[in-house]
């Protein structure tokens, strides 16, 4: 991101003018569009300011919005121009970085990867094409470790004494997951060797982990192995020795199962190149009547992946028009809509999110260095693919049962006219989006939407445009849903916002999001 963007060192007379000045430059003007009679003024009217949004948004100009790009600079400067003429304030409560809150993101793509096995002393002929090692950090070596074979890696199978020095040779079977591998990292283990023994293959891991990871600058990055052995491998790899690999996977079964030491040892070295990511969350504030009520967070993310076609493809350009310009667009509009209003009891925030798509590293980083106490947010809504579901579709909660909030969500429904769907279908998709990272962090958050009220529309979206270049205006765009989504936030933000409704204290000393009898 330019420098031009933070407004720095001013006194808060000269930042007002200077934020005015700037935003002035980047101007643009909405697009009307003119749609059918059959519905009211006031809808049309969401439905015009939402599709001018998207228009710009998602144009070919913005190039798909991808973080650390002159696509991010146009989007933030659209959307931050977008809410101070709303009535927004900053809401980073940084006057060295107002309105935008600086993100760094450190970009990893495995380099290099070798490994050497020893079997009895033995140089075992493997061809390096068979085994593939990775790391999460710079660089990482063992040299001449024992193997240890710990079966299906049950953490009552081993000790950390056993660990220590060895690698951890581990079953993959049809239900891989990090978490074993993981955990025996932790415990000690010098480094990790899974063998394929079930559904996976070392072409479908190699696709999988070759791809560059993120992750924020200030987590710690290990410099942990992982290494990927075929079946066949190991058992060329395991002949001669005193144990063949179906004798291994015989004991690995049985409940009295303890480590195996194997004849064999390994030198693994893996090297990751790193590509530093400099990006920002966009933090906008309708400032409260009570300063110690707390505060309500919208959020939507405004990232999207750039040029993500593959040549010859006439279209590379991966727009986001549905993921996530509908989400920002509708963020926005309920900005609008509650800035009409007369002041709040509590804080309102607006946080258009970076780097949703890399992880939900925007939504950790806003959590791990909030403008305000994190136990101080009632209620977090998050936005994201809106423009979904035609007008009228019951809504859906993505995350109910998780957080406290349901009951007040139904009776804003119930009063503003709205049907919520009665089942648990949406949570499938939870951890897919930012409301999860908010989640991990204590933060009561959801999705309320009709995107997901219509789960067969929902699904097609996913299985046809989603991450797509086709993800554009190039076909018919559906915001009858993504209208009522707007009118049902600002409802549920009047609702949260106004301490009559949810008190403010509870026993905890966490705001509670709960409704006065």
């Amino acid at each position: 991101m330019k420098a031009g963007i933070r407004a720095v060192g001013l006194t808060a007379r000269k930042r007002a003018w200077r934020t005015a000045a700037f935003f002035a430059l980047f101007a643009v003007a909405p697009s009307c569009v003119v749609i059918g009679a059959s519905i009211s003024r006031a809808d049309r009217e969401i439905e015009d300011r939402l599709r001018a949004h998207i228009q710009i948004l998602a144009s070919d100009d913005f190039d798909g919005r991808e973080p650390g790009t002159d696509g991010e600079a146009k989007t933030l400067r659209y959307l931050a121009k977008q809410w101070f003429d709303i009535g927004l304030v900053s809401g980073t409560n940084d006057p060295g970085n107002e309105w935008f809150a600086p993100v760094t993101v450190i970009a990893h793509e495995p380099s290099n990867g070798s490994a050497r096995f020893l079997r009895k002393g033995y140089r075992a002929s493997i061809a390096p094409s068979d085994v593939l090692v990775f790391t999460s950090g710079k660089r990482a070596l063992v040299r001449n470790a024992p193997l240890l074979f710990v079966g299906r890696a049950r953490s009552q199978d081993f000790t950390r004494n056993e660990l220590a020095g060895r690698i951890a040779v581990v079953l993959d079977g049809n239900t891989p997951d990090s978490a074993r591998q993981n955990e025996l990292l932790s415990m000690g283990a010098s480094a990790v060797l899974t063998v394929l023994d079930g559904e996976r293959t070392i072409d479908q891991v190699a696709a999988r982990r070759r791809r560059s990871g993120y992750a924020l600058s200030d987590e710690a990055v290990g410099g942990d192995l992982e290494a990927f052995i075929g079946r066949a491998t190991m058992e060329t790899l395991l002949k001669g020795t005193a144990h063949t690999f179906d004798e291994l996977e015989q004991v690995a079964g049985k409940d009295d199962f303890a480590p195996v030491v194997l004849d064999v040892t390994a030198s693994l070295e893996a090297s990751t190149d790193e590509t530093t990511i400099r990006t920002h969350n966009l933090i906008g504030k309708l400032p409260g009547r009570n300063k110690q009520a707390g505060a309500v967070l919208f959020v939507a993310h405004w990232d999207h992946f750039g040029e993500c076609g593959e040549p010859p493809a006439e279209d590379v350009i991966c727009n986001g028009a549905v993921d996530n310009a509908s989400g920002v667009a509708a963020l926005t509009e309920v900005a609008r809509r509650l800035a009409r209003n007369p002041q709040m009891d509590r804080d309102v925030y607006f946080l258009a999110t970076t780097a949703e798509e890399l992880g939900l590293l925007g939504a950790h980083a806003f959590a791990d260095n909030p403008p305000l106490p994190l136990e101080k947010i009632v209620a977090a809504f998050n936005i994201d693919s809106v423009a979904i579901a035609p007008r009228k579709t019951p809504f859906a909660i993505v995350g109910r049962g998780m957080t406290a909030l349901d009951k007040d969500i139904a009776k804003v429904a119930k009063a503003e006219g709205f049907r919520l769907r009665d089942n648990d279908d949406a949570n499938e998709y939870m951890k897919r989006q930012d409301g999860w990272a908010l989640l991990q962090h204590d933060i009561p958050a959801v999705m309320v939407t009709t995107a997901y009220g219509d789960m067969e529309r929902m699904r097609s979206f996913f299985d046809g445009d989603y991450h797509r270049p086709s993800d554009d205006l190039s076909h018919p765009i559906e915001l009858g849903g993504a209208s009522d989504d707007v009118k049902m936030l600002t409802a549920l933000g009047r609702w949260f916002a106004d301490t009559r409704k949810v008190p403010v204290v509870a026993p905890t000393g966490r705001a509670a999001a709960t409704t006065k009898k």
